[in-house]
C-alpha cells in the first residue's frame, strides 16, 4: 500500500498562509529556508499589524524584552510564534515551561508546540480570547484576564 500523503511542511503545521504580513526576530536564515514558507509579506520594520510574527532566542532575558514588543503589532487573530533550542542546545536557558510561563505573564496563551529542526522547537502564542478561563500548570494569565 502506498501512502498517498502530501508530506506537510513545517510552515503547514504552523499553519502560515500565503500572503500574510510577517516578520521573523533572531531567525537563523537556514532555519527560515527549512521551513518552507509560502510566499509571504515580508516586512523588516514592525509598522502596522500583522498576521504571523516569529522571535527566535536562546535566553528568558530575550524573550521577556521582545516578545511584548511583537505581541503589541500581533493582529487579534494573528499568531506569534517563539523558537527556542531544545534540550539545552546552544546554552539556552529557555525550555517549553518557561516559554509558557513567560508568554502567560506577557498576556499571551499558547496552543500548539511542534519541532522547527534538530535544534529548534516552536510554541505558537495567540491573545486570549475574551470570556475563555485558560488553566494552564506553567502559566497564569495576569488578573485583568481572569
Amino acid at each position: 500500500m502506498t501512502d498517498t500523503r502530501t508530506a506537510r511542511t513545517v510552515a503547514r503545521k504552523m499553519g502560515i498562509k500565503a500572503g500574510s504580513r510577517a516578520h521573523f526576530a533572531g531567525a537563523p536564515d537556514s532555519v527560515v529556508a527549512a521551513m518552507c514558507l509560502p510566499a509571504l509579506d515580508l516586512c523588516d520594520e514592525l509598522t502596522r499589524e500583522f498576521d504571523y510574527l516569529h522571535l527566535f532566542v536562546t535566553r528568558q532575558h530575550q524573550m521577556r524584552g521582545q516578545f511584548p514588543v511583537l505581541r503589541d503589532r500581533l493582529r487579534a487573530n494573528g499568531m506569534l510564534w517563539v523558537s527556542w533550542p531544545k534540550r539545552g542546545q546552544l546554552g539556552t536557558d529557555l525550555t517549553m515551561k518557561s516559554v509558557i510561563a513567560i508568554g502567560y505573564d506577557l498576556s499571551m496563551v499558547e496552543s500548539t508546540c511542534l519541532r522547527i529542526d534538530e535544534v529548534w522547537a516552536g510554541l505558537k502564542f495567540t491573545h486570549p480570547k475574551p470570556g475563555k478561563v485558560y488553566a494552564n500548570s506553567y502559566g497564569t494569565l495576569p488578573g485583568h484576564y481572569a
